[in-house]
């Protein structure tokens, strides 16, 4: 039984990194400098963690690694950054599984989730920022608030709460064929 829970993680981590890798491809994008948005480009991330934290962590490296291979260094970074969000994310909801299944327990669950979101993907952005490298000279001039803080940070937490919120509307229907684990 064990093996075989194990596998199934590893068809469905594979499954979802795929996913993860060609929605972007297809969603619409806001592109902001060296910043993008991309409408659903959590999903997979977000799905991973509604399963178990190791097919979260598993989903982040995945995806990081589609993104080394087909976009800038900057937005690779950021998607690294996703292990920090998920991977607590998913220990939590390891831990408290309803959570998504009540309204304000998920809305408050979402706010600090994406708190968690926008910091780390601040913290990868801010070395760039802060050498001038990816910027132009008006965002840097714009100031470390207005490009970081605002752009980066503000943009990131209403992204992930709103990928959140599309994650939630897909994983409804499909919780009831693929069981969140409290073992992996």
């Amino acid at each position: 039984m064990m093996k075989s829970s194990r596998l199934y993680h590893m068809v469905l981590a594979g499954v979802l990194c795929a996913v993860g890798i060609v929605v972007p491809m297809f969603m619409p994008r806001i592109v902001l400098g060296p910043m993008s948005f991309t409408l659903a480009s959590h999903v997979a991330v977000f799905l991973g963690m509604f399963i178990s934290p190791a097919v979260a962590v598993a989903v982040c490296i995945g995806t990081t690694l589609g993104f080394f291979l087909t976009t800038p260094a900057i937005i690779a970074l950021r998607a690294a950054s996703h292990i920090v969000f998920a991977g607590l994310g998913a220990l939590y909801l390891k831990k408290n599984p309803d959570t998504i299944d009540r309204p304000v327990a998920s809305t408050v669950f979402n706010f600090v989730i994406a708190l968690l979101h926008a910091a780390a993907e601040m913290i990868v952005v801010a070395p760039f920022f802060l050498s001038g490298a990816l910027f132009t000279p008006e965002q840097l001039a714009n100031g470390f608030v207005t490009s970081v803080v605002l752009l980066v940070g503000l943009g990131t937490l209403i992204h992930s709460m709103l990928d959140y919120s599309i994650s939630i509307l897909i994983w409804k229907p499909v919780s009831l064929a693929v069981p969140r684990s409290t073992k992996a």
